[in-house]
């Protein structure tokens, strides 16, 4: 197993440098309501050797396909084809009321998407008739053809989907290169690497070279109630984002066996009470979903998260309330609990 690091915008190339020095695989950089991926990954490119770089993830609503297909044929020309091309449906209300996309049938939309992405990177003029993408729109023979001229720098760049559901997760299987996930325990990923497998199989493919890339909040602490309270923010965050019923954490979380304690959560989080909301986080649903405590715990959870079939572990570095100092800690500890677990590949 090898560890990948969740980047945050401040600080990014101080913290993208520092796991180039510690053997992280890739560096990822997330899209939300706080950065775009597109931008860190420009500047991690300029100010890094060896690491890997990572959209986590850009967001398919927020882009047509042949721009988000130039961006990854550019980011893969300025870092000498070290870019992994992650992507994500977003949710419903973020692909609504951000990008003014419907969010409706997702999966067939990505499955188009993507199809127009690799088309694209081969540097050959792309037509596309699809139910959710037509190049061009006016029809055959109408406007300029998609056709990306960045110099390729590999035959094939790999494609990372974001997943949560078993369609989904099987989508990836069939047509990604890897899947990313968030807020996952060790037995979920072992389920979604069943469902990621089943996919592989329909594709006639088995899981060879297939990268399961869960990205984890991690904190570090003397003990795991001290690193919980770190990660409580990052929670009530992530709970928080649109309509409870849309929201895919908070579904996560109940089917966990947390709803009593998530309708007290939403309860104090609709009364404008985010301190209270976020103290009424269950301490297990984020130590289940997290890496937290001391190097040795760490060192543990990561042997949990390889035997359920993990081969790259994102340290999600973003998700701590700390400083800079805090978060370069962080992947200082990850590195060498990996070491210490035995796990490391």
């Amino acid at each position: 197993m090898k560890l990948g690091a969740n980047l945050v915008y401040q600080g990014a190339g101080e913290l993208a440098r520092a796991a180039d020095d510690l053997g992280y695989d890739v560096v990822l950089a997330p899209e939300g309501y706080r950065s775009d991926a597109a931008s860190v990954l420009g500047l991690v490119a300029g100010v890094t050797k060896r690491v890997g770089l990572a959209s986590g993830v850009m967001q398919i609503p927020a882009r047509p396909p042949g721009l988000t297909a130039l961006t990854a044929a550019t980011l893969d020309a300025l870092s000498g084809g070290r870019f992994r091309l992650g992507l994500g449906v977003s949710n419903p209300d973020v692909s609504d009321g951000w990008y003014g996309v419907r969010f409706d049938r997702p999966l067939a939309r990505t499955r188009e998407y993507v199809d127009i992405v690799r088309r694209a990177l081969t540097g050959e003029p792309v037509e596309y008739r699809g139910e959710h993408f037509r190049l061009p729109a006016s029809g055959p023979g109408g406007g300029a053809p998609l056709q990306v001229l960045t110099q390729p720098l590999r035959p094939r760049l790999p494609v990372y989907l974001a997943a949560v559901g078993p369609r989904n997760l099987r989508l990836a299987g069939e047509i990604a290169d890897g899947w990313i996930g968030v807020f996952t325990a060790p037995d979920a990923v072992a389920a979604a690497v069943r469902e990621i497998a089943a996919g592989r199989a329909a594709a006639g493919l088995d899981m060879t070279g297939f990268d399961v890339l869960p990205s984890l909040p991690t904190a570090v602490g003397d003990d795991v109630e001290t690193a919980v309270d770190q990660l409580r923010a990052h929670y009530v965050y992530m709970l928080g984002i649109g309509d409870p019923e849309h929201n895919f954490y908070v579904a996560m979380a109940r089917r966990m066996g947390f709803g009593a304690e998530i309708e007290v959560f939403l309860d104090r989080l609709a009364a404008g009470d985010r301190t209270g909301a976020g103290a009424g986080v269950p301490a297990e649903f984020v130590d289940r979903t997290a890496l937290v405590g001391p190097v040795d715990r760490l060192a543990g959870r990561m042997k949990e998260y390889d035997a359920a079939g993990v081969t790259t572990l994102g340290i999600m570095v973003s998700a701590a309330a700390t400083s800079l100092d805090g978060r370069l800690h962080i992947l200082r500890v990850a590195a060498a609990a990996l070491d210490r677990s035995g796990v490391g590949g």
